[in-house]
């Protein structure tokens, strides 16, 4: 009660006042009104507000939805990437493998390259020593049959070319004879 009275002492000297009567204030006509009003719009209101409900909560699911698909994605990507890099770094090792047996290989086949080049080299020149050897050999028998030739021109007389030409004709009786 005492707010009614603070109230209505307030509102006497600003011009408005509290009228404690329901019936001549309209009260209970308001009331009627606001619940009426109430009701009628709860159902119209409570059917809008219903369905934008749903539509919101539909929207929600679908964004969840969409974020675990993408978190799905997300992790098969992921799941690709490191696959793709554990392939990536088994082709590099195998690479830097090959390339070390290629070069390997192609230092062996180098090595073996030379030596045959050096074997053939030794053989070239033994095979030059050889021929020069045998030309040497040629042109010294040469020069000692032609020295001996003409020592035996200068020496030889009828005397001695019938001995030779009858030790020869004894040899070959003694062959015959055989």
């Amino acid at each position: 009660m005492n707010i009614f009275y603070i109230i209505t002492q307030n509102t006497m000297y600003s011009g408005i006042s509290f009228n404690s009567n329901f019936l001549e204030a309209n009260v209970l006509n308001i009331f009627l009104l606001l619940s009426g009003l109430i009701y009628v719009l709860k159902n119209f209101l409570g059917s809008i507000l219903i369905e934008r409900q749903e539509k919101v909560i539909f929207a929600i699911k679908e964004s969840e939805e969409r974020l675990e698909q993408a978190t799905a994605r997300l992790n098969e990507a992921k799941k690709q990437l490191a696959q793709t890099q554990i392939i990536i770094n088994q082709i590099i090792n195998e690479a830097e493998e090959t390339a070390k047996k290629v070069r390997l290989s192609i230092l062996d086949q180098g090595k073996i390259d030379i030596e045959k080049l050096t074997q053939s080299s030794k053989d070239s020149i033994k095979f030059a020593e050889d021929q020069a050897r045998l030309q040497i050999q040629q042109q010294i028998t040469s020069l000692a049959i032609q020295k001996v030739s003409a020592e035996m021109t200068n020496q030889m007389n009828p005397i001695m070319h019938n001995k030779i030409i009858d030790k020869s004709i004894m040899q070959i009786e003694g062959q015959i004879n055989l």
